[in-house]
């Protein structure tokens, strides 16, 4: 993969000071040192990629170890991260070479089925065999026009502050119950905790520190937990200060009622914001005027299929499946062909074939699809998937599809 002018090697963990400031200086970030210390914590050299001209690094690439969770299953996932090219050494296919060595590692390894990250800019990563497999809402607005139902009731628990060096126990108590079941989520090892909950005056940007809240049952069950910072204003006449949301998360439908309430009647505050809300948030259908809930979606976890067969067999389907894929595949030819699905919602298997197709489609596509939350056949609207026949089509979009939107709230 060298180039008679570049080399592309894995990193060193003492070169990891050198591949940061290659990265944020690529992203026109402010350094700082906090901020690569607990990035270093999470490296893994053997993982990396460093493209060298002479003795700079020019081009950086790795992996974090990470587990997902998919439709009816727990995957192993390679978290593809740090991705830059120098602005001195783009348009030289510096990038594909890189990805290409990523995923033939990973393929040559049998090492994870799926790679995944957030990508800075989402034209970049689809000619990769990457797919937009889940989005995230951004919703907004003014609290003063937000009434709740009538019928929305928070129960009998109750709301409790709890200081941010208390917090950790009770949000990986709530995290944890609830992630096998969100399509989408990530699993939180402790430097991964580290990470989540840190709370640095940079990241503040004049609001105050992290707050965080419980919800606690009255027999002493803690069944939510939400993260907020408020950011206190006035204009020429009242208050004018706005609740960011960072997390929240209920195990019952009342507590999240509860939280939704807490946050939204903050004295002082007018304005709202959760940039990192689920797709099918509840709040919509909390409030009296749903359009008082203004809802943006954008991308978040991008998917791409290292290995057709070991990714499809994976994840459980909706309901019963048997289809022949015509798969084609650029950047990975081990993965083009022709692959039998059959399975469930108990499991699945997925092996090479030589009957007709009943689908036809890149990994790009099947990416896509992976975490139930883009059908195929809005894929084949587009003319992405080609169908044998309507009900092929149909059968196979229903059965990749899952009961809840894939959500990623963590960007790697």
């Amino acid at each position: 993969m060298d180039t008679p002018e570049f080399i592309l090697r894995p990193a060193t963990a003492e070169e990891f000071p050198a591949m940061w400031d290659c990265m944020v200086d690529t992203f026109a970030e402010i350094p700082h040192d906090s901020d690569r210390e607990a990035e270093a914590s999470l490296f893994e050299p053997e993982r990396s990629l460093i493209w060298l001209d002479g003795g700079a690094i020019v081009g950086t690439g790795g992996i974090v170890s990470r587990d997902l969770t998919v439709p009816g299953a727990i995957v192993a996932l390679a978290g593809v991260t740090y991705i830059t090219v120098a602005p001195t050494h783009r348009r030289r296919g510096l990038l594909t070479r890189l990805i290409t060595r990523q995923l033939s590692d990973l393929h040559e390894r049998q090492a994870e089925p799926l790679a995944g990250l957030w990508a800075s800019e989402a034209a970049i990563y689809q000619r990769f065999g990457y797919g937009r497999s889940a989005v995230r809402a951004i919703l907004s607005g003014d609290t003063t026009g937000l009434t709740f139902r009538a019928g929305v009731q928070p129960g009998s628990g109750r709301i409790r502050r709890i200081p941010s060096e208390e917090i950790r126990p009770y949000a990986e108590h709530v995290y944890d119950a609830l992630r096998p079941q969100l399509s989408g989520h990530l699993a939180r090892p402790p430097k991964w905790w580290d990470r989540r909950l840190a709370d640095p005056e940079h990241y503040r940007q004049g609001h105050t520190a992290i707050r965080h809240v419980i919800h606690e049952e009255a027999d002493g069950r803690v069944t939510g937990w939400a993260a907020y910072r408020i950011k206190g204003d006035f204009d020429d006449f009242r208050p004018d200060g706005t609740v960011r949301i960072h997390d929240l998360y209920g195990l019952t439908p009342q507590a999240r009622a509860a939280l939704w309430r807490h946050l939204l009647d903050h004295d002082l505050v007018r304005h709202f914001l959760h940039r990192m809300a689920t797709p099918d948030s509840e709040l919509p259908h909390l409030v009296m005027d749903p359009r008082a809930v203004r809802t943006e979606l954008t991308d978040s976890l991008w998917l791409r299929l290292v290995d057709v067969d070991r990714a499809l067999a994976a994840r459980r389907y909706l309901v019963d499946v048997d289809v022949v894929l015509e798969v084609s595949d650029v950047l990975c030819p081990w993965n083009a062909g022709r692959w039998r699905l059959t399975g469930g919602p108990e499991g699945a298997a997925c092996v090479p074939s030589s009957d007709r197709a009943d689908l036809t489609l890149s990994t790009t596509e099947l990416a896509a699809a992976y975490l139930g939350g883009v059908p195929l056949n809005t894929l084949a609207a587009a003319g992405r998937v080609t169908a044998d026949s309507p009900a092929a089509l149909r059968r196979a979009s229903t059965a990749f599809g899952w009961d809840s939107q894939p959500w990623c709230p963590e960007v790697f």
